[in-house]
């Protein structure tokens, strides 16, 4: 009689093929002869042969197909059959069952007892697996080494040293201590305990060692963090004979990755292509990880592009490295070049991908990547938790708090990360109040995240409270929530608080220092900030590429030229001019110090331009009164192909404004909208009613007005009123300020404009009027001053000012610039004198102008260059703006002041407001990437 051929599939056994198998149960259970004794031994290999397939698959209906198969059959088991029962149900994740098969079997041996512990290890019970070692023990079977390393792998996943002492001695017991294979278990044991010195008995003892045993030792040192000990292992390892593996590699790369030791990885790094494992995936893997934990986004890219073919996990490392470091586009990118690649994105590429669209809060990628899930069948795996909270914590940080309470609510397992991701919306507070009450137990992560939403809704109060429960939470010392609380502080102006957080903080990091160096600066205090900043070199802490960038804003803010240059110098020296940020803030930082040309330097020499760039020198030009400058670098930004945004067009409008381009002014207004799609706001509306003012333009204005899309406010009535007073048109001017006391009656600067309008008509009750005003709401106008930076050493000198140590000296310059100024032709302009004084009065007025005293100063000193660099916090009148243009053609010096609007360069008594070619201009501040 021929029987069918049993074939091994993937899927379960249909019906049809097990009753394919005949039985003839007379047969099996009672055999009549040899023949039918070899039939029913093939046929239950046959079987065996099946379940083995099965479990290796680990497909779980198909051997629930053959074991009831076998039932309904009533055949009688032998103990291969057995045991291959027990093999496929302790490796398909039921070792439950498998232990009552166990315990129903009339013979059981090791192989059997074996199976059984393997299937609770590796479900992760290996306590478990451990009881049912030593009910084997118990029960007289004698165990092998591969029970033994069995048992010691689930003492090993539960990390239980007791229990790993206690086979451990059942392995001397029975005479395996000298055995590799066992002796690598017990090792992990001790080692995954943070028992190195056992881990290395055991090593010592073992007859034979290879480099299992050796990787076995590095992961143990590396678990416990003891780089220094993985290091001289390892160089150990290169020294004998046995030859290291990739993974060997990779692991001590991981130990110096998670602790941040770049110069030991990149050794190592020498070490892969010394011996042609760079290209390798683990190892460049491996590489990707350690450059994106030590802040080195460009290795980590060069090592990613050096894998011959990369993998799904490499491509989801180099995707978290750039998520890690805030570029969430670069991510996007990358992203998308793997899928053309044909790689299907995991779980873990996709998680990084949302928190990359959270990270540069833009929504409607978000909403895109929320989407891939979907269509990549991850929609199961939604529930996730560490899915679920990226895209609870993206959808929060990009302005949708009711997408993300969806996506919250959609959680089948919440965890504390999940509620610290609803703190970054609007209802940070109620959340926080719930936490409390349930009891939950907040971190360092939950007083991050609720400060920051104090720092955005600019809560005070309840970010005071906020501190306390820090106190209460014994939190103050937390780098992270301290940093948190200096930044809250500093942006709702409470400096004191700032600082005395800081300094309770023992350890302070970059973030911390830039922190507080930043929160100063913005208070107005940018001496003490530069002061931190020394203390924080002082400290051993070298500054980054944010840190000076911040420094360098701080130092335009005060015109600080000597700081500003040595900031430049530290960034040349750390090699940080490659970074878009320092480049930016130095152009700014030089345009705003008065030295236009340094600023167009470092523009002309930059390779390529960006956007951001092309702005600071639009802007930058726009303030220096040289409008066709600004046009024609406006015109070049065109050529690059660079599109323009709202920034570029304020730029622009000032410049036309500037120099009475009116026509060519409204032409760039309306291609706003029309030509590039940029929604136009206040300020650019704000810039065409200047523009059309200040040409005395005022019915245009007017109708310019009415016609808004947008609802006229402050700054519209602002730049009018400057407008108004620039003309004297008090009518118009009244309207103006009327409206602009309503909107805001504190700012000083409306009062002052309003009463000028009406001092230059001589209406003195009005002035009195105006400025009684301010008296009756507290408005106090700002003491005007001018300063000048000689040697490191800022000088302040204010109107009528008698309190500088070299005043005598400085009132006889005056006196013989005086001179040489009458023989020139200069007559004073008292009309410019808003005071209801004599004649003479107003002259000596005049005359005694803050600026004209930092003037008379600078030249005094013997070591100021032939530059002089005068800032100012209020506007130049027009009388000094006529004597610093004759001065600087008597003595033959360049002067260049920057008052509250704009800088005003004098050169050969002619200032910067007048024009030239723009052929030629756009000629001279090209950049170098560009052939003109």
């Amino acid at each position: 009689m021929q029987y069918p051929r049993l074939s091994v599939r993937l899927g379960p056994p249909s019906a049809s093929a097990l009753s394919n198998i005949p039985f003839d149960k007379g047969s099996v259970l009672f055999p009549k002869s040899k023949e039918l004794v070899g039939v029913r031994k093939r046929r239950l290999k046959r079987y065996s042969s099946l379940l083995q397939a099965f479990a290796s698959r680990g497909s779980v209906a198909g051997g629930r197909a053959v074991h009831g198969h076998l039932l309904r059959q009533r055949v009688e088991l032998d103990l291969h059959l057995r045991v291959s029962l027990l093999n496929f149900y302790a490796k398909c994740g039921s070792p439950a069952v498998a232990r009552r098969m166990l315990d129903e079997m009339p013979q059981r041996d090791v192989v059997c007892w074996t199976a059984v512990i393997a299937g609770f290890v590796s479900k992760g019970c290996g306590k478990d697996g451990a009881l049912l070692f030593s009910e084997m023990i118990r029960g007289g079977v004698r165990p092998n080494e591969y029970t033994l390393a069995t048992c010691l792998k689930g003492c090993s996943a539960c990390s239980d040293f007791l229990l790993g002492k206690q086979v451990h001695s059942q392995v001397i017991r029975l005479g395996w201590a000298a055995d590799s294979y066992v002796g690598s278990a017990l090792m992990e044991v001790y080692a995954k305990c943070g028992q190195m010195e056992l881990a290395r008995s055991v090593y010592s003892s073992l007859s034979k060692q290879n480099v299992v045993l050796w990787n076995v030792m590095l992961n143990g040192y590396v678990l416990t963090g003891d780089v220094d000990e993985v290091m001289r292992l390892f160089n150990s390892l290169k020294e004998s004979e046995i030859q290291f593996e990739n993974f060997t590699l990779s692991s001590v790369l991981k130990c110096c990755a998670s602790s941040g030791r770049l110069r030991e990885g990149r050794i190592l790094h020498c070490v892969a292509i010394k011996v042609g494992s760079e290209t390798d995936n683990v190892i460049g893997c491996s590489l990707v990880d350690l450059y994106s934990k030590c802040n080195e986004v460009v290795d980590a890219l060069k090592a990613f592009s050096r894998i011959k073919d990369p993998d799904v996990v490499t491509w989801t490392t180099i995707i978290a490295c750039l998520d890690q470091q805030g570029d969430g586009p670069e991510a996007a990118r990358v992203f998308n070049i793997m899928r053309q690649r044909g790689l299907k994105p995991n779980l873990f590429s996709l998680t990084s991908l949302v928190s990359a669209a959270g990270n540069v809060g833009h929504l409607n990628y978000g909403k895109s990547v929320h989407a891939l899930i979907y269509k990549y069948g991850h929609e199961h795996d939604v529930s996730d938790i560490m899915l679920s909270n990226s895209l609870v914590s993206m959808y929060m940080k990009s302005g949708s708090p009711h997408d993300g309470l969806q996506a919250f609510d959609g959680m089948r397992k919440k965890d504390l990360v999940s509620f610290n991701n609803l703190l970054l919306g609007p209802q940070g507070p109620q959340v926080l109040h719930h936490m409390l009450s349930w009891g939950l137990k907040l971190n360092d992560s939950t007083f991050v995240n609720v400060l920051r939403c104090c720092i955005g809704s600019e809560n005070v109060s309840f970010g005071r409270q906020v501190h306390t429960l820090v106190v209460k939470h014994n939190m103050t010392r937390n780098k992270f929530v301290g940093t948190t609380l200096i930044d809250m502080y500093a942006k709702i102006r409470c400096v004191d608080e700032a600082v005395l957080v800081f300094r309770s903080l023992k350890d302070k990091d970059i973030f911390t220092w830039t922190t507080i160096i930043s929160g100063l600066m913005r208070c107005d205090q940018v001496e003490k900030g530069l002061k931190y900043f020394v203390l924080m070199q002082q400290e051993g802490i070298t500054p980054n590429e944010n840190t000076l960038a911040t420094c360098l804003s701080g130092c335009s803010q005060i015109a600080s030229l000597s700081s500003g240059k040595l900031l430049h110098s530290m960034a040349l020296k750390a090699g940080h001019l490659w970074d878009t940020f320092i480049v930016n803030g130095l152009i700014n930082f030089y345009g705003k110090c008065g030295s236009i040309e340094d600023a167009e330097t470092m523009f002309k020499g930059l390779n390529s331009c960006d956007l951001t760039l092309w702005n600071s020198m639009i802007c930058l030009y726009s303030h220096y009164c040289q409008g066709q400058k600004a046009l024609a670098a406006f015109r070049l930004m065109l050529q690059e192909g660079i599109l323009p945004d709202q920034i570029t067009f304020l730029g622009v409008l000032v410049a036309c404004s500037r120099i009475g381009l009116i026509d060519e002014g409204k032409m760039h207004f309306e291609s706003m909208g029309e030509t590039f799609g940029i929604e136009t706001t206040i300020e650019h509306c704000a810039c065409m009613v200047d523009m059309l003012g200040r040409a005395g333009k005022f019915s245009e204005v007017e109708s310019f007005i009415k016609e808004m899309k947008i609802p006229p406010s402050g700054p519209i009535w602002e730049a009018l009123l400057g407008a108004c007073e620039m003309h004297k048109n008090e009518n118009l001017g009244e309207r103006a300020a009327e409206r602009l006391l309503k909107l805001d009656p504190e700012e000083a600067s409306n009062y002052i404009l309003l009463s000028n309008i009406f001092a230059a008509k001589k209406r003195w009750d009005s002035v009195k009027e105006v400025r009684g005003l301010m008296t009756r709401r507290g408005v106090k106008k700002e003491r005007a001053c001018s300063w000048i930076e000689i040697e490191g050493t800022v000088h302040v000198f204010y109107p009528q000012d008698f309190s500088h140590p070299k005043l005598a000296q400085i009132y006889v310059k005056l006196e013989e610039l005086g001179k040489k100024l009458i023989l020139a032709g200069y007559k004073p302009r008292t009309e410019y004198v808003l005071q209801n004084v004599s004649d003479s009065e107003q002259k000596e007025y005049l005359h005694h102008h803050s600026e004209r005293l930092a003037l008379a100063f600078a030249l005094m000193s013997s070591s100021y260059t032939r530059r002089i660099r005068i800032f100012k916090n209020n506007r130049i009148c027009g009388d000094c703006h006529e004597m610093m243009r004759m001065i600087s053609d008597i003595i033959d010096r360049e002067i260049i002041i920057r008052d509250a609007y704009y800088f005003h360069n004098f050169r050969k008594g002619v200032c910067s407001c007048q024009g030239s070619s723009i052929q030629d201009i756009m000629l001279e501040i090209a950049p170098s990437s560009m052939g003109v």
